[in-house]
């Protein structure tokens, strides 16, 4: 490689990495997992009307990737070996708010879990969401933090 490749590569590099280093910074995220309060007010919220079905300890239901004999899938966990890390905040949102049906626009979409739209207001389901992830180790937050930022760069890039 050239001087000259060389110092193109070193000042995309940094460029990157400076935009990276901005993003990973923002305070806008809809979650709020690193304030304690909003995380304190979420674990009421979701001791009072995600556990029954999630679980106390976000372990879900038995065989949860298996639907039952109704043909519904239980509960997933929102612990760590859940999959629930796996979606951006607006998609936790939007799934929780909405329910899953409406959400991911499936008409015939069997679940058992309601829509919260009329019984949270939008800040209570964040700071469910939000005890939810404050409880996932730091290295699955990180990565979740990163599929925030794709997900509003593709979000930025197709409006």
């Amino acid at each position: 490689m050239s001087r000259r490749s060389l110092g193109t590569f070193a000042l995309v590099t940094a460029a990157a990495v400076g935009v990276f280093l901005v993003l990973d910074s923002r305070s806008d995220a809809l979650l709020k997992a690193g304030n304690a309060s909003v995380v304190g007010r979420g674990q009421v919220v979701y001791l009072e009307h995600c556990a029954s079905c999630h679980g106390r300890n976000l372990e879900g239901q038995p065989d949860w990737k298996s639907p039952d004999n109704e043909g519904f899938l239980p509960a997933p966990p929102h612990d760590a070996s859940g999959h629930t890390w796996h979606h951006p905040d607006r998609v936790l949102f939007d799934v929780t708010k909405l329910g899953v049906a409406k959400a991911a626009n499936l008409k015939n979409y069997k679940t058992r879990m309601p829509a919260f739209e009329n019984l949270l207001e939008d800040d209570e389901i964040i700071a469910a969401l939000s005890y939810i992830k404050a409880t996932w180790p730091e290295d699955m937050r990180r990565r979740h933090d990163q599929l925030n930022r794709v997900d509003e760069l593709r979000k930025r890039s197709n409006p």
